[in-house]
């Protein structure tokens, strides 16, 4: 018998509609980790959505004014909450059902959507501003480029450049097709994994090496003054944050995964259906989770080697120029354009993987609302192709209106460390009554959720306080 069997369709064939499960769709996952590998998917869009603004601009951020000595908490920030990412994603598989949906059967319903759904709406309001300075990111890069129009950071040319690259992202996603996203999300992710590992790994041959000592005094578990603000947006917004966990449910059952497994029909072949594609799942964070953490150690170490002993923070429209003095002051000049064009790949594949996610969300919020009808398949993808034209919209016009895209990628961050708190309590909850014992037996997870939940609401618990002007720690 072949590795993957199925009894009526192709696997890989394009479902009618993804987020229904059909007992035809199931069918037996690889059992090998090279054949787990081609079923990769939903963690390479995850990647493309969280490096362009948590690593390139606020790990950088942080690592030119703090320094080697916070090091630690980059690690930290990418490795602690996989583990609630894996089991929403695990909920999701054994349930068919969105992360959303779930959220909705936590606490008391009101008009269908339940607290935790609420805080994701206020939530979302606040990433817009993140979502403005990403675009802002790209658009500076591309107008440092090619100015087009008057000076390359003068209003005129960013205003055509965020035309021009609003009108370039809503076309590509006009099918509103997973698999687009991903192949772009896969290019984008090689592209900028690549060019950043590679630069960090070459600054000891610079004017700008770092030492072992220099990597020594960055695991040792201080936070200078000064730069907490910066280190909770970053543990916020690195890695997989709230909305990634959220999002990452929606691309698990576009990719597949809950719908090869098939409906809960209580036999022993579709439990160790399920636990085949949970496996694919893990693999599939795991590769996510190394491509994040190498990507957001290489930032950070760059803005500490290079940026942090010129006294270079990035801030305003001008922070891209400030980033490019990474390559610059340690290549030569003809680097500025491979750094903009690595920007551009960095925050482009955001602002893509983003206006992919975000109409999804929506719309099913919309359904959950009882605005549209989430399971009519014609409603859902009308409504997602409107958003994905109204939301990038929207995005380009806040950044246009503020135009720092470093303060407003932190404000995004704080609001996902707050709601943070909010999805471990989803999970423990849907944990509890939607997981089968016999998929929560491996302590090894356990004792790593368990971990995991802590230091998510410790930050959560730091974030409100902060919102209110409560300061810890002499702050």
């Amino acid at each position: 018998m072949s590795e993957l069997t199925s009894a009526k369709r192709n696997p890989l064939q394009t479902p009618v509609d993804p987020y229904q499960l059909d007992p035809a769709d199931a069918v037996e996952p690889p059992t090998t980790f090279r054949g787990r590998l081609k079923y990769l998917g939903p963690g390479l869009v995850i990647s493309a959505a969280v490096i362009g603004s948590g690593e390139l601009i606020t790990t950088t951020a942080l690592g030119a004014k703090a320094g080697f000595v916070l090091l630690w908490l980059v690690i930290i920030s990418t490795a602690i909450k996989v583990w609630v990412q894996m089991e929403l994603a695990q909920w999701t598989i054994l349930n068919g059902k969105t992360a959303l949906e779930g959220f909705s059967q936590v606490g008391t319903k009101v008009r269908g959507v339940g607290w935790i759904n609420m805080l994701w709406i206020l939530m979302d309001f606040a990433k817009v501003l993140q979502r403005g300075g990403i675009i802002g990111g790209t658009v500076a890069a591309l107008s440092i480029m090619a100015p087009v129009i008057g000076e390359p950071l003068g209003q005129p040319s960013l205003i055509f450049w965020t035309v021009v690259t609003v009108a370039l992202v809503i076309t590509l996603l006009s099918t509103s097709k997973y698999g687009i996203v991903e192949r772009f999300s896969l290019v984008a992710v090689v592209l900028f994994t690549v060019i950043t590992v590679g630069l960090a790994l070459a600054l000891p041959l610079t004017d700008f090496a770092y030492t072992g000592a220099d990597l020594a005094s960055g695991l040792s578990l201080a936070i200078p003054a000064g730069t907490i603000g910066f280190a909770v947006a970053m543990f916020g917004i690195t890695g997989v944050g709230a909305d990634e966990m959220t999002t990452y449910t929606y691309w698990c059952l576009e990719k597949g995964y809950a719908r090869w497994t098939g409906p809960d029909d209580g036999s022993e072949n579709r439990a160790r259906r399920a636990e085949g594609w949970i496996r694919v799942m893990r693999t599939d964070v795991l590769v996510s989770w190394i491509v994040s953490t190498l990507c957001t150690l290489s930032f950070y170490i760059i803005g500490a080697a290079i940026l942090h002993p010129q006294g270079l923070v990035p801030e305003g429209n001008e922070m891209i120029t400030t980033l490019s003095r990474m390559y610059t002051d340690t290549m030569g000049g003809w680097a500025m354009w491979a750094f903009l064009i690595g920007a551009v790949a960095v925050l482009g594949s955001t602002f893509v993987a983003s206006s992919a996610s975000v109409p999804r969300l929506w719309t099913n919020t919309l359904g959950l609302l009882g605005v549209i009808d989430w399971k009519d398949l014609k409603s859902r993808q009308r409504t997602i192709r409107v958003l994905t034209i109204v939301f990038p919209i929207i995005w380009a016009i806040s950044f246009l209106l503020i135009q720092s895209p470093v303060i407003m990628v932190q404000i995004g961050g704080i609001a996902s460390g707050i709601f943070l708190i909010a999805v471990v309590i989803a999970v423990w909850r849907l944990r509890a009554t939607e997981v089968a014992p016999r998929f929560k037996r491996n302590r090894v997870f356990t004792i790593a959720l368990v971990l995991s939940s802590f230091a998510i609401a410790a930050l959560g618990i730091y974030s409100t306080l902060k919102v209110f002007g409560v300061g810890i720690g002499g702050e």
